[in-house]
């Protein structure tokens, strides 16, 4: 499945060795794959942020229906700004063909499986001047709950980035901490959001990680990142005139998670069904209807 503007586009090639991918995320927790997606693909991507970051500005407030979720926020130099959007997918059938495209199939069969179930779809902004975009150090596995819903976190889910514009350390790349995921769950973020938080070095150190091993995940349109639910990151400001702007879809092998929508079975993309699956949101089945949000 390719739902792009440049079918031509020579993906395959961009396809790392399996081996090789496999040692690389084995040894750090991460690995890129470069180029994955072509400049026509990136634009087309482009322009659904740009439509989708327009509509929930025009909002006003964090709003949810059902699985969707716009969630905005408050910056002392912009004022309102939409932070990021889960499972925009249920609005915009581009955004739900990139998820289900063949590149991911292809990408993380040698580290998943062919049957796998998706549970994050989700978009970030960091616009450019926004001082308060910060992601505190965490690890992803923090929000796989209930535990019992989510199983063999090491070797079952991966999460994986789009680049939609260049991420250099200006603009509030990823940093991560290389071969942090051997140390499992740390506890790192404390109970609050880690979008309302900036990057701590006291919170690597109290985990007995060191700051200076931090590294700045640069990235050019187009790249794609993966990385273990255990890997440490976060990432600072966008001190640059540029967007900075992350697709984010998380896989999971389908037998070691109860919840989720289906993504591939056997390698092949499974639509979304005529209504959403339990995802995070607890209240799905409670209070599906469209409302709007406490920020």
């Amino acid at each position: 499945m390719n739902a792009f503007p440049d079918p031509g586009y020579p993906w395959q090639q961009r396809l790392p060795d399996q081996a090789t991918l496999c040692a690389a995320y084995a040894r750090d927790g991460y690995a890129v794959v470069r180029g994955l997606f072509g400049p026509q693909e990136v634009a087309a991507i482009a322009a659904r942020f740009d439509t989708l970051y327009d509509e929930g500005v025009r909002l006003g407030r964090s709003f949810r229906h059902g699985n969707l979720l716009f969630r905005l926020g408050e910056d002392p130099q912009l004022g309102k700004i939409l932070r990021m959007v889960q499972w925009p997918s249920w609005r915009d059938p581009l955004l739900d063909a990139v998820r289900l495209d063949r590149r991911f199939a292809a990408l993380l069969a040698p580290l998943i499986g062919a049957d796998l179930k998706q549970i994050i779809n989700q978009m970030h902004w960091k616009p450019p001047g926004a001082t308060k975009v910060e992601f505190a150090y965490h690890q992803d596995s923090r929000f796989r709950r209930p535990a019992s819903a989510f199983r063999d976190l090491a070797r079952s889910y991966v999460q994986t980035g789009i680049a939609i514009d260049a991420h250099t350390k200006a603009s509030g790349a990823m940093k991560v901490i290389p071969g942090s995921h051997r140390r499992g769950e740390l506890g790192l973020g404390g109970d609050g959001p880690i979008l309302h938080q900036g990057l701590q070095d006291a919170a690597l150190q109290a985990a007995g990680l060191d700051p200076a091993d931090a590294v700045d995940l640069l990235l050019e349109p187009g790249d794609v990142a993966l990385w273990s639910p255990y890997l440490v990151h976060g990432s600072g400001a966008n001190a640059s005139a540029q967007d900075r702007r992350l697709y984010i879809n998380g896989y999971v092998t389908a037998r070691n998670c109860d919840r989720g929508e289906w993504a591939f079975r056997d390698g092949r993309p499974v639509p979304l069904g005529a209504q959403p699956s339990l995802v995070h949101y607890e209240a799905l089945h409670e209070k599906p209807e469209p409302h709007f949000l406490e920020d």
